[in-house]
């Protein structure tokens, strides 16, 4: 509950606070039948409901139950390793081991190249016989509402999430949903050990085209790079929208638990342990990690549970769900909503959600009200009228906003 920061509140909340809400999730823009949910975090009260058990398509809010799954599943320091390692018997016979790292980039696989040259040169060899192994996914690799900009195929070893160029304005943080995405390649891991192949060239050492392959058995590590720790790839997830992050977690979770590392098991793994934090499930469909198939399904009592889950000051691990999230006005997917002039700018902390075509616009996260009191919200709409998703999006500020007050 940010409770360092905001301690709770003295008085309770304004019992009035439902019928403020009331009109407003009434606006037309958010399509017939939106759904509701407000918590005080620090008392687990719900101070407004409205068609919170109904189960919705969640759109990317759906990151935050794998933002939960996965950070139930694995210590906070975890990282994701891609490794070179050699045969045993022969050095020269090199296979690049992928993963599952959704955020490797030109950066480190350049990198991997300096070190992976340095050892070769020096066992005194100049030329290399290379492989690569994606194998740690399994699985088709291609989501199931097919092939998309908004997602690459999920593999275990990828660069720049399989963008074939790095839009400017996503840099360092591509793969969001709602902003610019930019185009795919249908092979991540061959188009990363390709790439990798011709770094070794260019420091000097011989390297056939690769091929898949599996890595052998008993091989010894050559070099490596890990990413950050799993924290700060968790909120990196949520202030961006990262599609190829949040299905690389999901799949991760499923790995950590004993389960297929596809589709189907990465939901089957989140849904799981979301039942192990006793969370109201009543109604949830998973399919994917990212919140891009319609067929997703979440309650907006969900989603604030899940956000009160991650305020809890005993469960200090979940804590990246509330710094993740993208700050109105500042950061992330909310940094072009709101204004300067806007009482709710720098407050509320929240994971929005939007799905073109299908009128699902979705928003969910905290806030701190008048009072000092921490409270998490959702509001989850579908049916949205006319095609373009600003108008929803301005009514569920609004209701953000309305919080902020007494």
């Amino acid at each position: 509950m940010l409770a360092a920061l905001h301690p709770a509140g003295d008085a309770p909340v304004p019992a009035a606070l439902p019928a403020a809400l009331a009109p407003l999730l009434a606006d037309p823009a958010l399509g017939p039948h939106p759904a509701g949910s407000v918590l005080d975090t620090a008392t687990g009260q719900v101070v407004y409901a409205s068609r919170a058990d109904v189960a919705m398509t969640p759109a990317s809010t759906t990151k935050i139950a794998t933002a939960t799954a996965v950070l139930t599943a694995l210590p906070a320091d975890h990282r994701f390793t891609t490794a070179v390692v050699a045969a045993p018997a022969d050095g020269s016979a090199l296979t690049l081991v992928g993963g599952g790292d959704p955020t490797l980039d030109r950066a480190r696989l350049a990198a991997l190249a300096d070190d992976t040259a340095r050892a070769v040169r020096a066992h005194s060899l100049d030329h290399v016989r290379l492989t690569y192994d994606a194998s740690l996914f399994t699985g088709t690799p291609v989501h199931p509402i097919g092939p998309n900009e908004n997602l690459a195929p999920v593999v275990a070893l990828m660069t720049d999430e399989g963008r074939t160029t790095v839009p400017q304005s996503a840099a360092g943080s591509p793969g969001t949903e709602e902003s610019g995405p930019g185009a795919r390649t249908a092979d991540p891991a061959g188009d990363t050990a390709r790439a990798f192949a011709r770094l070794l060239r260019d420091r000097g050492v011989r390297a056939d085209d690769p091929v898949a392959g599996p890595g052998p058995a008993g091989a010894t590590a050559v070099a490596s790079t890990r990413s950050a720790p799993l924290t700060e790839v968790v909120e990196r997830m949520l202030t961006e929208s990262d599609n190829d992050i949040a299905e690389a977690l999901s799949r991760q979770t499923a790995i950590a638990t004993g389960k297929p590392a596809s589709f189907e098991g990465g939901a089957a793994a989140v849904a799981a342990q979301l039942a192990k934090e006793q969370l109201p499930l009543n109604g949830s469909v998973f399919t994917d990690g990212s919140g891009l198939n319609r067929a997703d399904r979440l309650t907006a009592d969900l989603l604030t549970r899940l956000l009160a889950n991650a305020a809890d000051p005993a469960r200090p691990a979940l804590r990246p769900i509330l710094t993740g999230l993208p700050v109105a006005g500042f950061t992330g997917t909310l940094s072009t909503r709101y204004g300067t002039t806007s009482a709710a700018t720098g407050l509320v902390r929240a994971k929005t959600g939007t799905l073109g075509g299908a009128g699902v616009n979705t928003l969910a996260g905290t806030v701190v009200d008048g009072g000092g009191h921490l409270l998490a919200f959702a509001f989850l709409t579908a049916g949205t009228p006319g095609a373009d998703p600003a108008p929803a999006q301005r009514a569920l500020d609004r209701l953000a906003t309305r919080l902020t007050a007494h």
